[in-house]
């Protein structure tokens, strides 16, 4: 589902190149729940963003989902984005003027994918499936950091892509409600999405299929097949 070769990314600075990501090599089998851990600075949230098409490899080829995301044009890449990447993050980046049901929708909205008179059906489906379907008609003011994290999960479902990919999305949260979103991933690697998460909590990994360690932006480690 997801592969790197000989992936590099350097950023410009004053003091000139400083390489993010060293040479990478991955592979990422559909239905994987991956879970790169490694210090601040050590290419983890670089190599999300590579993955998702945010940001273009120096050299190498990023391969997701059978495209070449080199070969795209930022178009077609916006739109390619859409359909195959759900994206979460550790601040929510809810809309705060919608409600959990509308955050999903907009969602639909951009991509085009789901007819308009089923989207409101779908959102609800998908609020339900992460536990917080009571909650579609409020705010995300008016909802806890937990569930406003799963209203995040279901809104990166919105479009029903294959890859589910995931920066800190546990680091605002509490240890025991961090286990209880971790465990919403878990789940949807058992449905057969393609899960990867970016984390400092070594926690967290042992219910990952894989554990993937960067360090100054190469792969240090990987630890396989952990118990789910």
């Amino acid at each position: 589902m997801i592969s790197l070769a000989r992936v590099t990314k350097n950023y410009e600075t004053p003091a000139g190149d400083f390489p993010a990501l060293c040479g990478v090599d991955l592979e990422i089998a559909a239905g994987e729940l991956v879970v790169v851990i490694g210090k601040s600075g050590s290419g983890k949230s670089t190599l999300l963003n590579l993955i998702a098409g945010i940001d273009r490899p120096s050299s190498g080829d990023v391969v997701v989902n059978t495209t070449s995301i080199g070969e795209l044009n930022e178009n077609r890449l916006a739109k390619w984005r859409g359909k195959n990447i759900g994206l979460v993050f550790q601040f929510f980046q809810l809309i705060p003027t919608l409600t959990a049901a509308e955050n999903l929708m907009l969602a639909m909205d951009f991509v085009g994918a789901i007819p308009p008179r089923e989207r409101r059906v779908r959102a609800l489906k998908l609020l339900a499936e992460v536990g917080i379907e009571r909650h579609a008609n409020k705010l995300p003011s008016a909802l806890s950091g937990g569930e406003q994290q799963r209203v995040a999960i279901a809104r990166a479902l919105a479009n029903d892509p294959p890859v589910l990919l995931a920066d800190e999305p546990t680091g605002n949260l509490d240890s025991q409600t961090a286990t209880s979103v971790f465990s919403t991933f878990v789940t949807l690697a058992g449905k057969g999405k393609t899960v990867v998460i970016v984390t400092h909590e070594r926690d967290l990994c042992a219910a990952a299929s894989r554990t993937i360690e960067l360090a100054d932006g190469a792969v240090s480690g990987v630890l396989e097949e952990q118990p789910r």
